[in-house]
């Protein structure tokens, strides 16, 4: 078993097409994500999940934010699909849609990539609040101590 931080789903390979299941054409509910190789000195674990493509892969202007999660357990496992209780201690922050939770891969046009990144943090964050994703990347600074990325597609119609 490697010791590195990793993030994987059971939906979908990394780099591979993220079911529609779990898109704004489907349920719209979170895949089933798996974390292993936590680092030992690790408090706690934070999960963002944006879409550098927005709003067209061919000339994007933005990175739409997805799902804000942090203070996660440094053991968590993973998180169930759709999942609606998270692990004791965790908070939410804000997505682009101004809200908490999961939203949905939900691209206008073309074909869109989906970044989950799992940080692994030698502290627990205080309360920030419901925060952005900005937000979140200033209070991590300094206290990340591994990161890995897991990355799906969706096009509308897939």
């Amino acid at each position: 078993m490697s010791d590195a931080l990793s993030i994987s789903s059971p939906a979908f390979q990394d780099g591979g097409g993220i079911p529609s299941k779990y898109t704004c054409e489907g349920e719209d509910i979170s895949p089933p994500l798996s974390f292993a190789g936590a680092p030992a000195g690790a408090r706690s674990l934070a999960l963002i999940v944006d879409d550098p493509d927005a709003p067209d892969p061919a000339a994007p202007k933005m990175t739409w934010v997805h799902w804000v999660l942090y203070n996660l357990p440094p053991d968590a496992t993973g998180l169930e699909e759709g999942v609606r209780r998270l692990p004791s201690g965790t908070l939410e922050g804000v997505n682009d849609w101004r809200r908490t939770g999961y939203g949905g891969p939900c691209p206008p046009i073309g074909r869109h990539r989906y970044f989950f990144k799992l940080y692994a943090l030698d502290v627990v964050l205080p309360d920030l609040h419901a925060p952005t994703k900005a937000d979140l990347e200033r209070a991590m600074q300094g206290h990340v101590l591994a990161r890995a990325t897991m990355m799906g597609t969706y096009q509308k119609g897939d």
